[in-house]
């Protein structure tokens, strides 16, 4: 069962050929991502690809007069096209175009929130821009390959987040060099506060670390005319008043404020923040209990999932979790998260609420960024080279091998690997997988290294 938004505009009757067309080839999608009894297949993602595409082009002959047309059938095409580039990049096909397009929704959704925040780290554009470059790379090489639909859907989406990032990069770059270390830390500081409210135990220490380090930022923009803003009355009174005006402020944002104002601000939210934090103490309101439980349950299967990437991560496996994300995502009206009874939330929910989704949408970003253009039929081979190559590297860094012998291990692996080539490729049945190359170049330089240490070895033999 999907966990897409759900569409509620009516279907043309002559697209409903077209939508069960696209649910058979998404069942078959889900299978295949499902069955861990053998690898995923280029030749079962490629004939898979074609049908979509085949529905595709129906789909454009009938809504001649109607491109704008949003309804059941897209959303099942959207959720064809995720799991095609997932599989794409499961079969070692990341640098081909249909790989792009679930790294563009999630960089998409990445940059509307980064928009949305306000505040963000000059890191974070230069992460996603270089990306992009590398999609419009990607887009450009397959133009001889792919259909023009898919190009044509996916140069779109890629204009929308260059568009994006062109915006917010304008922001940033009103920043001085001096102002922009401050700014950077501000940053770090509002996400780490964000970060405590989920703890399963509230770190109040770490709080109060993080006012102090509020306060000493805060005497070092005195000198820039920088500061928060102040208010009078009882600790209650206070940060009421400063919460009311954050959320004005929230409400009504600049679209290009300038680099005091933006600084100004943040620092407010930062202190804030803290209040905020330290009287609810990771408390939840019930009504936002059961939205707050689930985020944080995506944030950490994402978490563990990042940390063995390399070995246990079948790309197919982000699409759920990008499905229930984007979920939650749709389900805010005008940005805000709503109760039951269509309430929105108070400041404090609605910013954590957030830090989750946007932390869960950042590590699957991180996780795509990361997946190696090696198909998961050589993934064990290449993790092994992987793991080889560092501990040849933490040799030589500590000074090498006193004797040959002891290159004895690595070289047995190597060879052993080496042994496994059928005519110069690793083969997988009657297969020849995706990532030829790059476990090539990897076996290679672990033969390179060895071949180093061993020469060094002898040498220092010969010199004794």
């Amino acid at each position: 069962m999907t966990d897409s938004p759900a569409v509620r505009i009516p279907l043309d009757p002559k697209e409903q050929p077209i939508l069960d067309s696209l649910l058979s080839v998404r069942t078959k999608l889900e299978l295949l991502k499902q069955d861990r009894s053998t690898y995923v297949k280029s030749q079962d993602v490629l004939d898979l690809y074609e049908k979509v595409v085949e529905q595709v082009v129906i789909l454009n002959e009938i809504r001649t007069t109607k491109r704008l047309e949003q309804n059941r059938v897209d959303t099942v095409l959207d959720d064809c096209f995720q799991l095609i580039s997932l599989a794409y990049m499961t079969v070692g096909k990341n640098h081909e175009a249909p790989a792009v397009y679930s790294f563009l929704s999630t960089a998409k959704r990445l940059l509307d929130h980064l928009k949305e925040a306000t505040f963000y780290s000059p890191k974070d554009l230069e992460s996603i821009g270089g990306r992009l470059q590398d999609c419009r790379r990607y887009i450009s090489r397959g133009k001889e390959s792919y259909s023009p639909h898919l190009l044509t859907l996916l140069d779109a989406r890629l204009e929308l987040c260059e568009k994006t990032l062109a915006e917010l990069e304008l922001t940033l770059s009103l920043l001085t060099p001096d102002l922009s270390p401050k700014y950077d830390k501000l940053v770090s500081i509002l996400r780490s506060l964000s970060a405590c409210n989920t703890r399963s135990k509230f770190p109040n220490a770490e709080v109060d670390e993080y006012l102090e380090q509020l306060k000493q930022l805060q005497e070092e923009l005195r000198e820039y005319g920088i500061h928060a803003f102040e208010s009078t009355g009882t600790k209650e009174e206070k940060l009421a008043e400063m919460t009311e005006k954050l959320q004005i402020a929230m409400a009504h944002p600049e679209p290009a404020p300038e680099a005091k104002k933006l600084i100004e601000t943040l620092l407010q939210r930062c202190f804030v923040w803290v209040a905020l934090a330290k009287s609810k103490q990771g408390r939840i309101s019930p009504a936002f209990q059961d939205t707050y439980d689930k985020l944080l349950g995506i944030k950490n299967k994402l978490e563990k999932i990042s940390l063995t990437q390399a070995w246990s991560l079948r790309e197919t496996d982000l699409w759920s979790f990008q499905r229930q994300l984007d979920r939650v995502d749709e389900a805010r009206v005008d940005g805000n998260f709503l109760d039951l009874l269509g309430r929105p939330a108070e400041i404090y929910e609605q910013r954590t609420l957030l830090y989750l989704l946007r932390k869960s949408y950042a590590t699957i970003y991180h996780l795509i960024v990361s997946s190696e253009p090696v198909s998961e039929a050589l993934l064990p081979i290449y993790n092994q080279l992987t793991t080889l190559r560092k501990c040849l590297l933490d040799v030589k860094k500590l000074g090498g091998v006193s004797s040959p012998r002891e290159l004895y291990p690595y070289s047995m692996k190597l060879n052993s690997i080496d042994n496994m080539r059928v005519d110069g490729k690793f083969m997988v049945g009657n297969e020849i997988p995706d990532g030829q190359g790059s476990v090539t170049q990897l076996l290679e330089e672990c033969f390179e290294l060895a071949y180093e240490l061993r020469n060094e070895a002898e040498e220092n033999e010969s010199g004794e």
